[in-house]
This record gives structure tokens, sequence and C-alpha cells, in this order.
């Protein structure tokens, strides 16, 4: 599916200009706070009421002001899930989920109970109610919710901020399973660089009200300059790699990628299995000779194909390693040291622990099922 913004809105002070067009199954809204992200995901959902412009989901225009078209929110068949889950405190977490199901006609839902409590994992919560749930559990079932409402297109506005660090864990691989295992396409708004590079196909970048940039997930994560000052050290490389085999005497998992061979802590995941992994600029280290007697586990030869100036004495430093473009953060001092220009042949080395839980989750499958 793909969904097509194009529209400019103004509330008091704050303008938003934004134009983008996404076929990607996550499609995520990054920025800063203050940046237009929730007044976008309004827009798109029918909350507001754009000045001008155009929304369409997959041919099917929801906005045209132009033409004065305007779809009403209830009609839009889009699932939303917010930061606080918003469920019934009254119901249990069966009624809950059902109470979904009522916005949409019988002849139009395509999502099963049984199926949707299946993919969230939630069947052992059904009798209890949300005051006896966790906060990774209560967006669980918000999540499932949205999901037997049968939606075109899912809006989640930052699902994960009120959640702690293992409560974050404990829901990012559902919704992995969400993004694929379905086709609903989805609209992801978060400032986080650890949830956009696990989860998104592409990322459209917010500032000022305005797209500072768009496109697929592995250019923007190198842009280092459109992340904000506190999330530059987390920027990098994304790749897609696949499980190629464990090595269970020293607890590993060895995943091919383009760039070459990367071992990283065992993955519970089986051979053959997509992983996407995240490569922080910050984690790399560079030499212009292959290391010997190395603690690091991942040396990859690759070829400088980019070098500009970061902050104060930092260089940024982009090595083309077999088609898959890793970058490093040096300073001018081991720039000039190691003799780096455009066109030297150099090893990137990481570390085998920079590969932690956050900067590792599911690939992206080549079609997602029904």
């Amino acid at each position: 599916m793909t969904l097509l913004v194009d529209i400019r809105h103004r509330l008091g002070d704050f303008a938003i200009d934004a134009s983008f067009e996404s076929a990607g199954r996550l499609t995520a809204l990054f920025g800063p706070s203050g940046s237009g992200k929730s007044t976008l995901i309004n827009l798109i959902a029918g909350l507001l009421r754009p000045e001008k412009g155009r929304i369409a989901v997959d041919g099917r225009v929801l906005v045209d002001v132009a033409a004065g078209v305007f779809v009403p929110m209830h009609k839009r068949r889009i699932g939303m899930v917010f930061q606080d889950a918003r469920l019934f405190p009254h119901m249990s977490v069966a009624s809950n989920l059902r109470y979904g199901r009522w916005f949409t006609p019988a002849s139009e839902r395509y999502a099963s109970m049984d199926a949707v409590v299946e993919l969230l994992g939630i069947g052992h919560l059904l009798d209890r109610r949300p005051a006896k749930l966790s906060g990774g559990e209560k967006q669980r079932v918000a999540i499932g919710r949205a999901l037997l409402a049968s939606p075109r297109l899912l809006l989640m506005d930052e699902p994960l901020a009120s959640l702690d660090e293992a409560r974050k864990a404990e829901i990012l691989p559902y919704i992995e399973r969400l993004r694929d295992e379905t086709k609903i396409p989805i609209v992801y708004v978060s400032h986080s660089i650890a949830e956009v590079a696990r989860l998104a196909s592409d990322v459209v970048v917010l500032a000022h009200g305005k797209v500072a940039a768009f496109g697929p997930t592995a250019a923007i994560m190198q842009r280092l300059d459109l992340l904000p000052a506190e999330e530059r050290g987390e920027g990098g490389a994304v790749l897609d790699t696949k499980v190629l085999r464990h090595d269970e005497a020293f607890g590993m998992t060895v995943l091919g990628s383009r760039a070459g061979e990367i071992r990283v802590p065992r993955l519970a995941r089986a051979v053959g299995d997509p992983v996407r992994i995240r490569v922080r600029a910050r984690d790399v280290m560079i030499a212009t000779e292959r290391p010997v007697g190395l603690s690091a586990l991942n040396i990859l030869p690759g070829t400088v194909v980019a070098m500009k100036p970061g902050e104060g004495p930092e260089v940024e430093v982009g090595i083309d390693c077999d088609g898959a473009i890793v970058l490093a953060r040096i300073t001018e001092q081991s720039r000039k040291g190691l003799g780096l220009q455009l066109g030297s042949k150099v090893f990137v080395v990481v570390k085998t622990v920079s590969f932690d839980r956050a900067n590792t989750g599911a690939g992206l499958p080549a079609e997602a099922s029904v």
C-alpha cells in the first residue's frame, strides 16, 4: 500500500508543510519534540482538517481540499495507538478487544479475534482488567483493539514513550511481528533512533513543521546532521542480514551481510531468518592494515568513499564494504595519522558486544503474509 501526504496547515504560530509518498511497511515520522509529528498524524487520522493539500491511502482519497473531499475520521478505517493505552478500566481485556470490532461492518472485517490474540501473545490476559496489566501488556491490548477494527492503516503515536526500557524490550518484538506478518501499513511516530532504526522501512524526518528528509531507513540513519544533538551518538549504518549459523561453543550468532560475516551475541532465531542490525558510527574503528592480536571479532575490508567534518574535532568517514556503507566517527587527528583520503583501502573493526539487544531486531522479510 502507498501513503500519499501533501498538506499545509497552521495551528496558531505553528505551520506544517509536509509532502511525501511512502510504500513502506512501517513509515516512521521522526524528529524532536515540536517538529510536527503529532500534528501530522492527527491530520492523517482526520482529527484535524488541513487548510490545503491531499492525503490518500492506497489510492483512496481521504482529503483533497481543492476537490472538497474530507472523509470523516470514523469512516477512514484507520486504527490508532497512543502513548497511553486508553483502555476501558471497567472492561476485561477480551471486552476491550471486542470493542474495536463494533466500528467496522461485519462484511468488511478481516481480523479475527483468535489471530490477533495469538499475534500479540495476550491469550492469558483475556479475563483480566486493565488495572492488573503491566504497561507493556496494556499497549499490546491497545494494539489488538486497533487491529480488530480491521483498519486500512495503523497510526502509532509514540506507543513506547511512557514505558521503561524493560517494557520497551518486551513489546518491540510484537510490533515487528505486526509489521512483518500483516499487510497493514503502519505510520509510527517516534523521537528514538533505536526504535526507528529497528522498526522502520522508510523515515520521514521532520523539523519545524517541514520534511527535512525522506528515504529508506538505512540512508537516513547515516545522515548524522539530521539527528537531534542528543541522539547523534546513536546514528550510523543499518544493515539487513540473515542468520548463517550459530556458534554454540562461544554463545554467538554469525550473520551474513553484503559487508561480510558479522558475529553478534547469540540470537534466538533460526538459520535463514532475516535480522536487522545497527552499527553505530561511534562503535566503528578504522585500520589501514588487517589487525592482528585484537579482541574485536568483526573485521570488514572496505574503501573510504566519503569524509566530512563532524562536531568539534570529529570527522565522519563513509566506508563502502562491498556495497554496504558503514559510517565511522573518528577524530581529525586519527584521520590525519592514518593518512585517510577518498579511495583509501581500510578495515572496519567492530566489537561483537556492540550489538546489544537495542541494536538487533527482526529484519524485514521479502513479503508480508495475509
